[in-house]
């Protein structure tokens, strides 16, 4: 799984984090039934965002869910998925921005792709999600060809680069791609007023991954020898930063112009946690709380508030079967920062590691900024965006 948009869970919340889960589980079924089950390793947060504002714009609600079956990743438990046209979108930016990277690795010979034959081979899926995406997003009316070509010269922009060159010549061919995603939303969601800003905001969401990207991989880039954007073009961290923070601003200022229906998962996701993104990337700021989407959302009222009632305990499940079901378990990131049920006795139970621990920060809300809408502190409290998280 990759994607920097990583919500903590206590920020979501009980509402978001069922929504944000939905669209999850939507995009991999999405993968699954159009390319089979090889298609679902692409998977990842930053391509379910498409898949989100389409939703937001079009108000789907419970018309755009259906029901989905048991899942090792969800506990061998049914739920609602979203599906439809903004999930297939989001399967078909997922497939060509996971060929991109796998061209990527290849081309910087990490780890086995260092191998000629397995660097063969993973030419040979990459090019098979280049025209499974292909055939998906021309489903949905999106010509993936904007991406492709940007993956494309990309190669080339990075070829040439050196110090001096701007990092925004780095970036462009991200930025392209992403403002053509976001902006296809409008459409599929029948606003087509909203594609202007939603190409903005998508042009400075893909310069934010970028820049990102490049700042986690570094150090490890600068070990190995690959080439990163910033050490090539001899961009510092500080300019970087100011980019990110830049970027951040400008997709808040582009949302604004944005008419959605039920747009509270999308500001939450692409205004209050990009942020903590770039705190994440640069170190600035950190968050003992797990940030996976198997999480369990926080309480409604807070720190402090009563826990929500346990479910109601199931039969106990036959040795076999509770095994089965445990393995699928540890295939996740479940047993160790999420929530799940024992396999045997149906238990609710909690990850070893998604105990909060906030010494040194203060109470819990202070160390993860807690969305507590409705009270004193509500996410919105003091935000001057103009927002309704819907919470």
């Amino acid at each position: 799984m990759f994607g920097m948009v990583r919500p903590c869970r206590h920020r979501l919340g009980e509402k978001l984090t069922a929504q944000w889960m939905a669209h999850l589980c939507g995009l991999c079924l999405a993968l699954r039934g159009g390319h089979g089950q090889l298609a679902r390793v692409v998977t990842n947060y930053d391509g379910l965002l498409v898949s989100v504002l389409t939703e937001a714009q079009a108000g789907s609600g419970d018309a755009g869910r259906r029901t989905a079956g048991p899942c090792p990743l969800r506990g061998m438990r049914t739920a609602s998925v979203a599906h439809g046209e903004g999930a297939r979108l989001a399967a078909a930016v997922s497939l060509v921005l996971a060929s991109a990277k796998v061209r990527d690795h290849v081309a910087d010979g990490d780890g086995l792709l260092a191998r000629r034959p397995v660097a063969l081979a993973a030419r040979r899926v990459a090019a098979s999600w280049d025209r499974a995406g292909a055939r998906t997003g021309s489903d949905v009316g999106f010509d993936t060809a904007v991406l492709l070509d940007a993956v494309d010269r990309q190669t080339g922009i990075e070829t040439f680069a050196g110090p001096g060159t701007p990092i925004l010549t780095v970036t462009e061919p991200t930025e392209t791609a992403t403002a053509a995603a976001f902006a296809h939303t409008a459409v599929l969601a029948g606003r087509p007023r909203n594609a202007v800003p939603l190409a903005e905001a998508g042009r400075l969401f893909g310069r934010l991954a970028h820049l990102l990207d490049a700042v986690e991989d570094r150090d490890a880039d600068t070990a190995s020898g690959a080439w990163n954007p910033l050490t090539a073009t001899g961009t510092p961290l500080s300019e970087a930063r100011r980019l990110a923070d830049d970027a951040v601003h400008g997709i808040r200022l582009a949302l604004r112009e944005v008419e959605f229906r039920d747009g509270g998962l999308a500001h939450r996701l692409l205004v209050h946690e990009l942020p903590n993104s770039v705190h994440r990337a640069f170190g600035t700021v950190s968050c003992a709380h797990g940030t996976g989407p198997y999480a369990p959302p926080g309480t409604p009222g807070g720190p402090g508030a009563p826990p929500p009632p346990e479910p109601p305990r199931r039969d106990r499940r036959g040795a076999l079967a509770g095994c089965a079901v445990w393995l699928g378990l540890a295939c996740t990131c479940q047993l160790c920062c999420g929530t799940y049920e024992d396999p045997w006795s149906g238990e609710r139970k909690e990850g070893t590691c998604s105990t909060c621990d906030c010494s040194g920060c203060g109470d819990c809300c202070q160390c993860c900024q807690c969305c507590n809408c409705g009270g004193e502190d509500g996410c919105c409290d003091g935000c001057d965006c103009g927002c309704d998280c819907g919470c």
